[in-house]
């Protein structure tokens, strides 16, 4: 390999959430935090050389957004999802959540209704309810050990009167599910038929495993004309920190009211470093995402022969997409007790289902975005404190 994923940085007093805060979070600090999803691999190193020269020039005034900067986006996009985006359906902002609520803003009033598909992004919940819309749920049902859209209740919840906007999660965080084209055609035909817009969160797709994601725009004209797609190369190249993401929206008159209300509550302007880091990712970024992926199927694999072997009251179906497992503990007991256990005895930081919807009581998502040295230690960890209660 030419990048070398196995080793292990120091991310303590580096500003870091996911490790400085394990205090707040979880009671103490003796935690191998594998909750949050960024990785603790480092970037790409052309990402990395271009930070450093531009960090070198030491005058750090408002960056202009060029066409050159959205340019690999674009390239990228048709290249592995085969869409091809007009760079003018291109809005940059600094984060897909905030993208996000932008688009709740402008395209629901207080008291319409809002569909999420739980277990789901925990974001997904405040962005609907803090602004005062109200949140219909259409819980995904496991069949055969995969979890499915429940078509007939998602026709339920679109149909009613003041349904105007499904959050939808492609690839899906945190099960794992890399959504099929008659699925998304299913779900995209309901939309249209009811009205609704889709907000297409499609931050994970650059890491998938066995099969390929589909953008739902991509599928027709009218899909295109209906869905608002957001995209960030955070999770692909570990790069939340810098803040930069994009919404592609094809149809000029709900592009034209996202932007009026954009520019209503942001300034609209992209962090340099965030700028840069994304446009040299996007462009050199692909034998490292390539070697990347690879190594996170060999931590997926890993982990699901441990628990197999060692705990195997803990289930997991490998995901289609994500660096992220969806366990479930629900044979220990309840999710409070399994917590306890975890943080007091495994001192391993998962984060508990029940976050992402009353749908994931007892189960656990766990990040495995680490080198394999910290993943086996973690999963040590977790059969010592189980494996009397097996």
């Amino acid at each position: 390999m030419a990048y070398d994923f196995d080793e292990i940085i120091d991310r303590r007093n580096t500003e870091s959430e996911k490790w400085c805060n394990l205090l707040n979070i979880y009671g103490r600090n003796d935690i191998i935090p594998m909750w949050v999803a960024d990785m603790d691999f480092k970037s790409p190193p052309e990402v990395i050389d271009v930070l450093e020269d531009r960090v070198k020039h030491g005058v750090f005034g408002y960056p202009m957004l060029k066409d050159e900067y959205i340019e690999p986006f674009i390239k990228w996009i048709f290249k592995k999802h085969t869409w091809k985006i007009n760079k003018n359906w291109v809005i940059m902002n600094s984060c897909v959540v905030d993208s996000l609520k932008t688009a709740v803003l402008t395209f629901s009033r207080p008291g319409d209704s809002i569909v999420i598909q739980p277990p789901v992004y925990r974001p997904f919940f405040n962005l609907v309810t803090s602004n005062g819309r109200t949140l219909l749920t259409n819980p995904l049902k496991i069949e055969n050990g995969r979890y499915k859209i429940d078509f007939n209740d998602l026709e339920k919840k679109l149909s009613e009167k003041r349904t105007k906007l499904l959050l939808f999660c492609s690839p899906h965080n945190p099960v794992g599910r890399v959504w099929e084209e008659n699925e998304l055609r299913m779900l995209g035909e309901l939309c249209l038929k009811y009205d609704v817009l889709i907000l297409s969160d499609e931050i994970h797709s650059d890491i998938i495993y066995n099969n390929k994601h589909l953008p739902i725009a991509s599928l027709s004209k009218e899909l295109q004309d209906s869905t608002l797609s957001f995209y960030a190369p955070s999770k692909t190249f570990n790069l939340a920190g810098l803040r930069t993401s994009f919404v592609a929206i094809p149809n000029e008159r709900i592009r034209t009211e996202y932007e009026t209300v954009l520019s209503s509550i942001s300034s609209m302007s992209i962090n340099i470093f965030g700028l840069l880091a994304a446009s040299a990712a996007y462009q050199y970024g692909e034998k490292w995402l390539d070697e990347l992926i690879g190594y996170l199927k060999g931590n997926i694999d890993y982990v699901i022969e441990f628990f197999k072997h060692k705990l195997p009251k803990v289930t997991i179906n490998p995901p289609e997409g994500t660096f992220l497992l969806w366990l479930d503990f629900r044979r220990y007991g309840s999710e409070s007790f399994v917590k306890n256990i975890l943080i007091n005895e495994a001192h391993v930081g998962l984060e508990e289902g029940s976050i992402f919807g009353q749908e994931g009581q007892g189960f656990f998502r766990m990040n495995i975005g680490c080198p394999r040295k910290i993943l086996v230690k973690a999963c040590d960890n977790i059969y010592n404190a189980f494996k009397s209660l097996i």
